[in-house]
């Protein structure tokens, strides 16, 4: 899996939410061993300071756990898993609606074009 990092933003924020979102779409299951930070840090071409920071970034909100015996797990808290999904998801509808808007279409006319959009593919 390929990292998609831009200079426009801290290195280390863009992984933490690339590998978050690698976590609750499944590529790394609840419960399962994640990778080392060398490993994770070699996939993305990065300093493996740099991906110990994303690292503690995704501890910090509930993704990952640190056993010293074991090394780091993917949480099998489903509660945090649907926060973060229902996050990441709030965060992509407000794109989209500003996104919208840079095209002149008002909240209530894009909620429309997404419904209509949705209802065209079922």
């Amino acid at each position: 899996m390929d990292f998609d990092l831009q200079n426009s933003r801290p290195i280390w924020m863009q992984l933490s939410e690339q590998l978050g979102r690698r976590i609750v779409t499944g590529a790394y299951p609840p419960g399962s061993r994640f990778p080392t930070v060398r490993d994770l840090a070699a996939e993305a071409g990065v300093n493996p300071n740099t991906m110990q920071r994303a690292l503690g970034q995704l501890e910090s909100e509930g993704l990952v756990i640190t056993n010293r015996t074991v090394g780091r797990t993917v949480t099998e808290d489903v509660g945090v898993l649907d926060a973060m999904r229902n996050r990441l998801a709030a965060e992509l509808r407000e794109k989209y609606f500003s996104e919208m808007k840079e095209l002149g279409y008002s909240r209530a006319q894009a909620a429309e074009f997404a419904a209509a959009k949705t209802e065209e593919e079922t």
